[in-house]
């Protein structure tokens, strides 16, 4: 049995979850739950980052220890993955001892050649926390963050020979073309690279931050956030103390959105070049939610907060319009009536009315639960193909023409018109295509399973049990 890792970023504790956090949750659990039922062992992700200069920042606003304030956000966060059946296998929090104890390992193992001290002055994006270029900047601001000021500090730091790493890492990208997914931002990041990377600041003054991870050996100075945080890949699968586990399950799968694709696809792997360990398996960067064609914003009044949704319509349908109505690769638009549509148009009168107009007969007509062979189950080669390579929504679709191809079916065939006739092989006929109604529900329900679990547990049970289950998509 093959054995794969998969893991999101850690989302920042400084706010609440939002819509983003729940497409990158949905997308990577998509993904464990199709290989789990593909066969294959999976080891799932997920955590928050809670060190940083903003953490502390909000902490003090709120009048509470930094401590106590990460431990309320993770909380927040964790209900936030369980609310949306997130099947992970670990939470992570970069404020675990053990992960603060890999982070420092980590950053000695760097020392050896490539982690030096200086003084530099640069350019400082807050939001990011990233330092900025020139060419980065759009008007002399972030283009991530255009109401922030970008900040001039000098100081001294340590810093990580990023630049040593440039050749080697374009030779990856280009010997891997499927290492970073979509290909447009693989080859953004190649772009990136040939223009030259600058060596990165990666700790902080213990005076200007104390909130953070020591670096070793120097009471006066804390690891950088992003230093610290993507360590966390690693110390949850047991770096660098149970080499067997991380052998086990190392290089991973990671998701992430487009504004770590710097972060995650180079200085993540240049880090993992220092330290002397494998680089990444793979790592499929996604797009942004929009609504109404403008980004979320509290001044636009167009936030659409994923656990409002879900009290609405259900968990079960922010999962699926997450998984098909959004592009995987590009950035997505999606607004409250939007999303009623695909709910009463796909769930409701789709999905819902076909499963409540099959079992209805069958219950009523069939003596037996029909007798399912392993074929009826059996997930396609070609949906699994889809799902791996990260086509999520193209994955749905193809449920979905599952659907309407019973829909199609049940309309053509009519078999509630000849069940109760009184010619002995129209009413047989009629219950022949009832079993494969049925039947077919069954092949929907299996391939449903890693995008809507609940769902397709409730209508696997009902055609296993012969009856007709609640209805699954209330009409609002």
């Amino acid at each position: 049995m093959s054995a794969r890792y998969i893991t999101t970023t850690l989302p920042y504790v400084n706010a609440r979850p939002h819509l983003g956090h729940a497409l990158e949750f949905v997308e990577a659990d998509f993904l464990a739950r199709t290989l789990r039922a593909k066969g294959e062992e999976v080891f799932f992700n997920i955590g928050t980052d809670e060190h940083g200069a903003k953490i502390a920042k909000k902490a003090d606003e709120e009048g509470k220890d930094p401590q106590a304030y990460v431990d309320e956000y993770a909380l927040r966060f964790k209900s936030f993955a369980d609310r949306f059946a997130i099947s992970y296998d670990s939470f992570i929090r970069t404020t675990d001892p053990a992960h603060m104890r890999a982070a420092q390992e980590f950053w000695e193992r760097c020392a050896a050649g490539d982690i030096y001290k200086a003084t530099y002055e640069v350019k400082y994006c807050v939001g990011c926390e990233l330092e900025k270029t020139d060419s980065e900047l759009v008007q002399g601001r972030c283009p991530l963050h255009p109401t922030l000021e970008i900040e001039i500090r000098e100081e001294e730091n340590y810093y990580f020979r990023f630049s040593k790493y440039r050749d080697a890492l374009l030779t990856h990208y280009e010997a891997q073309p499927n290492f970073i997914v979509p290909e447009g931002r693989r080859r953004e990041i190649a772009a990136f690279a040939r223009s030259g990377f600058k060596d990165f600041s990666i700790s902080r003054p213990r005076e200007k931050m104390s909130w953070g991870v020591p670096v070793p050996g120097d009471a006066e100075h804390v690891m950088y956030v992003w230093f610290d945080a993507l360590v966390n890949y690693i110390s949850v699968i047991g770096w660098p103390a149970d080499e067997g586990r991380f052998l086990k399950w190392w290089p991973a799968i990671q998701f992430a959105g487009k504004d770590n694709l710097r972060q995650q696809t180079a200085m993540w792997q240049a880090m993992l070049l220092s330290a002397g360990l494998p680089l990444s398996r793979q790592i499929f960067i996604h797009g942004f939610i929009t609504s109404g064609g403008q980004k979320m914003s509290k001044t636009l009044g167009n936030i659409i907060d994923p656990l409002a949704v879900a009290k609405q319509y259900g968990v079960e349908a922010v999962r699926y319009v997450l998984l098909r109505h959004t592009s995987p690769f590009e950035d997505s638009d999606l607004t409250e009536d939007a999303i009623r549509e695909h709910y009463t148009a796909h769930l409701t009168n789709g999905l819902g009315n076909l499963v409540a107009r099959v079992m209805t007969l069958a219950q009523a007509h069939l003596a037996q639960p029909v007798r399912l062979s392993d074929g009826d189950e059996k997930i396609s080669d070609e949906f699994f193909e889809k799902v791996e390579t990260f086509r999520f929504n193209e994955a749905m679709d193809y449920i979905f023409q599952k659907v309407a191809a019973a829909d199609a079916f049940m309309a053509e065939r009519a078999p509630y018109k000849n069940i109760k006739s009184s010619d002995t092989a129209l009413a047989e006929a009629a219950l022949r295509d009832i079993e494969q109604a049925v039947r077919q529900l069954a092949s929907i329900a299996a391939h449903l399973a890693p995008a809507l679990p609940r769902t397709a547990a409730a209508i696997a049970a009902a055609v296993h049990e012969n009856r007709k289950p609640d209805n699954l998509f209330p009409r609002l």
